[in-house]
């Protein structure tokens, strides 16, 4: 199943600043993680995630460096329909 992971980040640049390299390299380690993107102003962003259960999806999202730093205002994970 593929899920949307959307996200908003909290008003701390410098904390999401030093996070930011920690999430890119737990993104090419994960092999769930679809290429996801931040929005143009770096408030949030959209990532995909390919996985084989809702409950998966929620592992991946708790490794997230920005969720267990507590650097997201706030999150939603739905059902991702491709076209």
């Amino acid at each position: 199943m593929r899920v949307a992971y959307r996200y908003w980040m909290k008003d701390q640049p410098d904390r999401v600043h030093g996070r930011a390299e920690a999430r890119r390299l737990l993104a090419h380690d994960r092999s769930a993680r679809v290429p996801g993107r931040a929005v143009a102003d770096r408030s949030g962003g959209l990532i995909t995630l390919e996985v084989d259960s809702p409950e998966a999806a929620e592992r991946v999202i708790a490794a997230d460096p920005f969720v267990r730093e507590e650097l997201l205002e706030v999150s939603v994970v739905k059902p991702w329909v491709p076209e």
